[in-house]
């Protein structure tokens, strides 16, 4: 025991030397070894040709009004006012919506850059969960799980335990600004899956808070060649901790990193045409745009699954005005993305999904608010391996209810599996006695949206 608690001092002590991709979470994991010499974030085949290589999350932390934006309901602007079923008093959006693109699809007037690309999305909009409260739901909607307490492994870890990594040089996932509040860490982590497979946290101006720059790099690597040359050492040792390989893999990626990354999101390699486009400034205001400018180079360099987060959109009160906030961050940003994947070639192979843990009522809340709806509400996917310009399902006339094509988050979690090649009931991994999967024991692959 000795032996052992000298070498993890050891690997605490040396870790801000070379910069430990979240450390903690690593000596704090359950996850279990990979076999001796197999490196485990390597590229693997999946089950079946995959549609998209890689996802791009846009995820609205707080659950935005679909009623107000995506959702055009003439039944509840005519009966604004009325009683609604289920109680409550029907109100009408403020915002007038009108019909884009061939498809002629409804967007309310906040959106409208995104207005622009309706004939590359595609809607699900029979969406329903299990959970109104935040906290549960976004744990849900990253994780499948809804509890807390009983803390599964992120979608993002599924995806880097099922496919690996296309870059050796980079984390097979990141997370960009993620949500603080709602689950934390949880909605990012690996569980008990092996540490290697959690995500990566970025500042929304691209600061690895865990990776500290070495003004000499050959001495840094001596470092770390003799705390690896330990770590080998213990590897054969009786009683090795279980988080060890963990540990190996996240001390060489870290110190691949910490110039990769920075070469990686330096913006003055783009031109002044593109950061134009995005919307990129500086300050609080330019935050969802440099992620997605982010995201954009993330995934282009082969990151597997980037999501960004954009918080403040629980509109219980000040909905109006705090739509025009949000969108107005929003909205430029996305469509760039967009046009920037395709003009790149990029859409063909990367996966982008939008949306939140849930939706809003058609009821008023308060004078200027709506209130938390999990029984119909939509997203939207762009690029690979979907139908542009499709929609799925749909709600009932007020937008309460989904009424067709309804999709649980487990289905959602299944198709998104399936989009990347993966059998939902295959991918598993055998914890405390039984084998675990991202769809639990549930999930259908919906194939109507497939392209």
């Amino acid at each position: 025991m000795g032996s052992f608690l000298s070498r993890r001092e050891i690997l605490r002590t040396t870790a801000a030397g070379f910069g430990s991709v979240a450390l903690a979470g690593i000596l704090g994991s359950n996850g279990v070894t990979q076999e001796k010499g197999l490196n485990p974030l390597a590229p693997k085949e999946p089950h079946f040709p995959a549609k998209a290589k890689r996802i791009i999350f846009l995820f609205l932390e707080g659950a935005f009004s679909q009623l107000d934006t995506w959702e055009y309901k003439p039944q509840l602007a005519a009966d604004h006012g009325k009683p609604g079923p289920g109680g409550g008093t029907l109100v009408a959006s403020k915002f007038k919506f009108q019909q884009y693109g061939e498809t002629g699809t409804w967007v309310s007037e906040l959106f409208p850059h995104c207005s622009k690309h309706v004939d590359k999305l595609c809607f699900v909009r029979g969406l329903h969960t299990d959970t109104p409260a935040h906290p549960q739901a976004v744990i849900q909607l990253h994780t499948g799980a809804a509890i807390a307490s009983l803390t599964r492994p992120s979608m993002g870890s599924w995806l880097l335990y099922g496919l690996g990594t296309e870059n050796q040089d980079l984390p097979g996932f990141i997370t960009i600004n993620p949500p603080p509040n709602f689950g934390g860490a949880i909605n990012y982590g690996s569980a008990f899956l092996p540490a290697h497979f959690q995500g990566t946290k970025l500042s929304d101006r691209g600061e690895l808070t865990n990776i500290k720059p070495s003004s000499d790099l050959r001495l840094q690597r001596k470092q770390l060649d003799f705390i690896q040359t330990l770590n080998g050492n213990l590897k054969n040792a009786h009683g090795k901790p279980d988080e060890l390989e963990g540990i190996i893999q996240s001390f060489e990626l870290a110190f691949k990193m910490q110039s990769k990354v920075p070469e990686i999101l330096d913006f003055s390699s783009e031109s002044q045409e593109t950061l134009d486009a995005y919307g990129i400034q500086e300050g609080p205001a330019g935050s969802f745009a440099r992620q997605c400018l982010m995201a954009r180079k993330l995934s282009e360099a082969g990151v597997r699954f980037v999501e960004v987060c954009d918080p403040g959109w629980d509109h219980h009160n000040n909905l109006n005005q705090g739509l025009i906030n949000r969108t107005r961050s929003v909205d430029q940003p996305i469509a760039a993305l967009l046009s920037d994947l395709e003009k790149r070639g990029m859409l063909e192979d990367t996966l982008v999904l939008f949306g939140s843990e849930f939706g809003r009522l058609p009821q008023a809340q308060g004078p200027d608010g709506r209130d938390h709806n999990i029984t119909g509400y939509p997203m939207w996917l762009a690029g690979a391996g979907v139908k542009p310009g499709f929609s799925y399902g749909s709600t009932d006339e007020y937008g309460r209810v989904a009424v067709e094509g309804r999709m649980h988050t487990n289905d959602l979690h299944a198709t998104l599996l399936a989009l990347m090649g993966i059998d939902h009931e295959s991918l598993t991994y055998n914890y405390a006695g039984r084998d675990f999967r991202l769809t639990d024991v549930a999930g259908r692959v919906v194939r109507e949206i497939f392209a």
